[in-house]
This record gives structure tokens, sequence and C-alpha cells, in this order.
């Protein structure tokens, strides 16, 4: 079984680096920086910097310090992290899969936004311990990046120095954007955790386009084996993907080999739902030959999904009596759950779209019946799950970046401050 599960990664990890259209990220922070060289520009506040837009709205004496450190020789940047470094990551994992029980969201908002760390107990210290690791170094690491994911800094153009009171300009406007850094860092390390735990995952979701070809040449060979292989192959590489965002997350293989009790049941009903459907459209009933089709191709994903939130929920209750989070009503601790396990892209597509295939599936089985027999279009519908999950994962940076900006916002309405945010990169 262990030799299974090697060759199984050692192809997936192969696969990846095959596909020419998924671009391997770099295993560094990347960052850009804005940066505003003439004084000019600070009568342009369309084209400044947001940080800076929001320096000088709050603080009306802030644009003649600006102007006075252009006019010397210097340039402001506003350096803004794009990927968190790796080592950040390693620790963000470390202590998510040794003492929080697989949670982000529990202990990581609270430890930047305002240092409180996460409550270790003396066995979670021996544990990370008899591995190597030091809890405590692992939350001075992420405290230690608290300031440094997005910040002002000085450009001395014209090489001419930098005099302490320009170092006390630039600290004094990077403490009046610290709010805009919290909200920026806390997400930031959150997506960039879940986008790591989803690689293979989305590897998999990627490699779901062979059976669009494969279930169009069996439909023409013999009516009903299309549908059977389009909806089942689909459903089993769709419970790849869930099975390897869980083990991404930390979850072992015996807990996820736990689940198989209910799975293979729901497998051989699915492969049975599959086999009927041919005959529903033989006798006219193309509502529920649909229904059955969308059901079909999503059993076992939409049972994952419910499965994981499950696991999560039973982590949650866990921490409760350890004391690690103040006890939470049922409804509350169910919340947690879900929250928790959608900071994964992937999660989120694949639930969304098995929630959405089997009212796909019927409005395409009675709208475009001439299309039913089709091996591409039954590869369509009965990926649906999974290609809502591949534009999940594809927009996630996009929709994350929409998420920060409505943040931002709201953050920068509480300060009572009257802007408009155009764009956020």
């Amino acid at each position: 079984m262990r030799l299974l599960r090697v060759k199984l990664g050692y192809f997936l990890r192969s696969l990846v680096e095959k596909l020419s259209f998924i671009r391997k990220e770099k295993p560094i922070g990347l960052y850009h920086v804005q940066v505003v060289s003439l004084e000019e520009e600070l009568d342009y506040p369309e084209i400044l910097p947001l940080e800076l837009n929001y320096v000088l709205r709050r603080n009306q004496g802030r644009k003649g310090e600006t102007e006075n450190i252009l006019k010397s020789g210097k340039a402001l940047g506003v350096r803004t992290v794009d990927k968190t470094p790796e080592r950040v990551l390693k620790a963000i994992n470390r202590i998510a899969t040794m003492s929080q029980h697989l949670t982000i969201v529990t202990w990581l908002p609270e430890l930047i936004a305002h240092e409180k760390k996460p409550i270790f107990t003396e066995k979670d210290l021996q544990h990370a311990k008899a591995k190597g690791v030091d809890l405590n170094e692992e939350v001075a690491v992420l405290l230690g990046h608290r300031r440094e994911f997005k910040k002002f800094v000085l450009i001395d153009e014209e090489n001419v120095g930098i005099t302490r009171e320009e170092q006390e300009f630039i600290k004094s406007i990077n403490d009046e954007i610290f709010p805009i850094t919290l909200q920026h860092t806390i997400n930031r390390m959150t997506f960039d955790n879940a986008h790591e735990r989803t690689a293979v995952a989305q590897t998999i979701i990627k490699s779901l386009l062979i059976v669009g070809p494969v279930a169009h040449y069996f439909e023409t060979v013999a009516r009903g084996i299309g549908k059977i292989f389009a909806a089942s192959m689909d459903d089993v590489m769709s419970e790849a993907a869930e099975m390897f965002a869980l083990k991404g997350s930390g979850f072992t293989w015996k807990q996820l080999a736990s689940r198989s009790k209910i799975l293979i049941p729901v497998f051989i009903l699915a492969t049975y739902g599959a086999y009927n459907v041919e005959g529903f459209i033989v006798r006219g009933d193309l509502v529920t030959a649909g229904v059955l089709f969308g059901l079909s191709a999503v059993a076992l994903s939409l049972t994952t999904a419910l499965q994981s939130i499950r696991m999560y929920h039973h982590n949650v209750i866990t921490m409760v009596k350890e004391g690690k989070i103040k006890p939470l009503a049922p409804r509350q601790q169910w919340l947690l759950a879900l929250h928790q396990d959608f900071t994964n892209p992937a999660r989120v597509g694949l639930f969304a779209g098995a929630i959405a295939s089997p009212i796909i599936a019927m409005t395409v089985f009675v709208g475009l019946s001439d299309w039913i027999h089709n091996g591409f279009v039954l590869a369509l519908l009965g990926s649906t799950e999974a290609l809502v999950a591949a534009l999940t994962v594809f927009m996630a940076k996009r929709i994350n970046n929409l998420r920060l900006r409505r943040k931002i916002k709201k953050l920068i309405k509480h300060t009572h401050v009257e802007w408009k945010v155009k764009e956020w990169k």
C-alpha cells in the first residue's frame, strides 16, 4: 500500500511538471513595488498608490513632508508581497498540523493582528520536538513578518544618503498604514497556505480533459457505456482531487481511508444510477435522466465534501475541549468548520460544482436532447464540478483580491476618510 502511494505521488508530481499550461510557482516570496518619484505626481491622486493616498488624506500635513522627500532626490515606494515566503508557509503548516488540529482560521488571524499566540499543550510541544520542530520558534517566524508584507520604502535615487529624519518619516507612515498591512498579511498568508495545499488536486482537475474523447468513443460504440464512463471516471478523479486536497491540509491517509466504508457503497450506487440513465432516455423521461446523470457524476465528490466538513467540525470540538479556542455554540462550530474548509479554493469549486451538476445536466438533457449521446457533451456534464473547481482555482487570486479590497474599503470607512479604491493589484 505504501509503495502504491509513493508511485502515485511520483506520477502526479511528474504530471505537474509535464503539463505545459501549469505555471510553476517560485518557492521564494514574490513582491512588487509602486514608486512615486516626482513631486508633481502628488497632485494626481488617481495615479498614486492606494496606501499613499490613504496617508495623504488621513493627515493633510503629510503632503508637504512627502514633497520635501521627493525634492531631495529620493523616491517613495510601496512594496507589497504577492506570494508568502516558503519559510513562513512552512511555519503555518507546522503549527496547524502539530498543535491546532489542521486549522488555520482559529489562530492565524489573531496571531498576526494582535500577537495572540496559539495555545500549545505540553503534548504538542513534545510531539513537535520529537520531529525537530520548536513551535515557539515557528510563532516567532510569523511574528517577524507582521510588518513585511506591505510597507513604504525610501529609494535614494541620487545617492545622497538617507537622513535620520527621513528614516523617522518612513517609520511613522508605515505605522499609519499598519491596519492595512495587517489585513493584507492575514489575507496573503491564508490564501497562499491554501493554494500550496491544492497543487496536486489542481493537477487532477486539469487532467479531466482526457475524459471527453474516451467517453465519445464509448458512446459511439455502444450507447449508454459512454454515459457510465463519463459519470464514473469524472467522479473517481474528482474524488482523488478531494483526497489530495484534504491530504495537503494535514489529514492522514489512515483518516481518509476510514471514509471508504461509505464511499464504496456510494460509488456502486452512482455507477448503477449512470447505468439506468439510458433507460430513462428511451422512455422519454429526460428530466429524471438528466438529474440522475448529474447526481451519479458527483455522488462521491458531494459525499466527500460533506465528510470533510464533518472532520473539521470534529477538530473544532477537540480544540474547544483542549481550551485552544473559546466555547462555541453548535451552529458556530459548524460555521467555523465550513470557514476552514473553504479557505481551500479547490474545495470551494468542487462543492459548488457538485451542487450545480444535477441542475445543469437536467437542463441540457431537456433543452438539447439531440446532444445527449455525444461523448464530449457527456464528459462536459459529468465534469461540471471539476470545471467549476478549475475555474475557481484559476480565478482564486482575483476573487481573493476582490475580497481583500472589500475588507480594506471597510477598514478605510471606519477611519472616516472619504475616498475611492480604484484598483488593488
